[in-house]
C-alpha cells in the first residue's frame, strides 16, 4: 500500500511543478503522509526532479528539516 502512496505524492508534485507555491504546500502534505523510509525516498527523488527544475530547489528546505 505504501508504495502506491509514494507514487501517487511524486505524480501529485510532478503535475503541480509549474507553481512553485504549490509544489511546496503539496510537499509539505507529503511529508505528514509518508513514512520514514518513503521520506528518504522522496528526498532522493527530490534531488534528480530539480536538477531540470532549478526554481524548485528552495523546496527542499522543507524535506532537510
Amino acid at each position: 500500500m505504501s508504495k502506491v502512496m509514494f507514487d501517487y505524492t511524486k505524480s501529485v508534485l510532478e503535475r503541480v511543478s509549474f507553481d512553485v507555491s504549490l509544489f511546496c504546500k503539496e510537499l509539505e502534505k507529503a511529508i505528514k503522509t509518508l513514512l520514514p523510509y518513503e521520506m528518504e525516498l522522496l528526498r532522493e527523488w527530490l534531488l534528480d526532479f530539480t536538477i531540470e527544475k532549478p526554481e524548485l530547489k528552495q523546496c527542499l528546505i522543507i524535506v532537510s528539516k
